[in-house]
C-alpha cells in the first residue's frame, strides 16, 4: 500500500458527528383566531393549481429562457459517495483565514480496531500545528474540509471555495484605505483593549435575545403582561475621537459595584471577571422558584455557574442554591 493509499485508509476509518446545534426557537404559522396550522404547497405560479413531486424538475434561468434538468441528470454527474477523504496537502493553521470556515464536525474512530491509527493522525496534526486539506462527499456534494486536531480529538471543519468568498475592497464601501490615526488615537485605543482585555470563557455569554422570546411565551401562556424592551439608544456624533476613547476608557476602568476595576489583572496579567466569577450565596430556595429561567440565567452568569446555558429552571434554581 503506498503512502497516498495509507493516508487515505486512516483518515478514511473514522466517523462523522455534528459539533454544534441550534437553539432558535421555531414557531409554526397558524391562521389568526384559529389553532389551524398554515401548510406551504406546491403550486404552479400560472394556474394555481398544486404540483405533485414527481412532476418537479429544475430550471436554470438563462436570462428569458430556461435550461431544464432532470433530477436523474443530476445524479448521474453527482461526485461519488466515497467514504474517504482525500487529502491533498496539510498547512499551517494560521495560513487559513476565519472567513472560509463554515460548520464544523467531530471525528471519532469508526471502530476500537482504529483507535492507534486515530490517536496517531491526532498527536501528529496536533504537534505540527498543521491542517490536512481535503475534498469529502456527503449528500451528495462535495466539499472542501480542513482536518484538525483539537483537544484531544480529531475535527473536521467544512471551508468555503476561493470563488464563494468576497472580495471586501468591492462589497464594502467607505473603508477608511490609507487614513491613519494620530499616535494619541492609538494610544488610547491600545488602552481601552487592556482594559477590557479577560480570559476567554463562552460561557459568560448568551443570547439575550431567545431568552427573552422564551420569556414572552412563558408570560402569553401563563397569561401575564409582557415588560417591553427600552428603546435603543440614538447615536451621537463624535466630535473628537479622542476624547470619547477617554471617556471609554475611564467608564471601562470604574468600579461595577465590586469596589474593583473592570480591567484589574491577575497575577497572569489578564482581565478579572471579579463580578462574574463569584458564586452566589442564596437559601432561599422558594424565592428562588418563583424567578422566571431568564432571571434566574441573569444571577447564574452573575454567579459564574457553569454550564447554565443547558439548564433547566429547575437545575438553575439547585446551583444557585448551592452556590454554584
Amino acid at each position: 500500500m503506498d503512502g497516498d493509499r495509507l493516508l487515505r485508509a486512516r483518515v478514511a476509518a473514522v466517523a462523522l458527528y455534528t459539533a454544534t446545534d441550534s437553539h432558535t426557537i421555531r414557531f409554526h404559522q397558524l391562521q389568526r383566531g384559529t389553532a389551524d396550522r398554515i401548510r406551504n404547497r406546491r403550486v404552479n405560479e400560472r394556474t394555481g393549481d398544486e404540483v405533485e413531486l414527481d412532476e418537479i424538475v429544475k430550471g436554470y434561468d438563462t436570462g428569458g429562457e430556461y435550461v431544464i434538468v432532470e433530477p436523474e441528470e443530476l445524479d448521474d454527474i453527482a461526485p461519488g459517495r466515497s467514504r474517504a477523504l482525500e487529502v491533498s496537502e496539510f498547512v499551517d493553521l494560521d495560513t487559513v483565514e476565519p472567513v472560509f470556515f463554515d460548520k464544523t464536525y467531530y471525528l471519532g474512530p469508526r471502530g476500537e480496531q482504529y483507535g492507534k491509527v486515530y490517536a496517531l493522525l491526532q498527536r501528529a496534526l496536533e504537534e505540527s500545528d498543521k491542517a490536512g486539506i481535503a475534498t469529502f462527499v456527503m449528500r451528495g456534494r462535495e466539499y472542501l474540509v480542513a482536518l484538525k486536531a483539537e483537544d484531544g480529538l480529531l475535527t473536521l471543519h467544512t471551508l468555503h471555495w476561493a470563488d464563494e468568498v468576497r472580495d471586501p475592497h468591492e462589497e464594502v464601501p467607505g473603508l477608511p484605505g490609507k487614513a491613519e490615526p494620530t499616535p494619541a488615537e492609538v494610544k488610547m485605543a491600545h488602552q481601552l483593549i487592556d482594559a477590557l482585555t479577560a480570559d476567554w470563557d463562552p460561557e459568560d455569554f448568551h443570547d439575550t435575545f431567545q431568552e427573552k422570546v422564551e420569556a414572552l411565551i412563558e408570560a402569553k401562556a401563563a397569561g401575564e403582561a409582557v415588560e417591553k424592551a427600552e428603546p435603543a439608544a440614538q447615536p451621537t456624533g463624535v466630535v473628537d475621537l479622542v476624547e470619547a476613547l477617554r471617556a471609554s476608557v475611564e467608564g471601562a476602568r470604574s468600579p461595577k459595584g465590586t469596589g474593583e476595576k473592570a480591567g484589574a489583572s491577575d497575577k497572569t496579567g489578564r482581565g478579572k471577571k471579579s463580578a462574574a466569577k463569584k458564586h452566589a450565596k442564596v437559601s432561599d430556595i422558594g424565592s428562588l422558584r418563583s424567578l422566571t429561567k431568564t432571571e434566574l440565567y441573569e444571577k447564574a452568569t452573575k454567579a459564574g455557574v457553569k454550564g447554565r446555558s443547558g439548564m433547566t429552571h429547575d437545575q438553575l434554581v439547585d446551583a444557585l442554591a448551592k452556590g454554584g
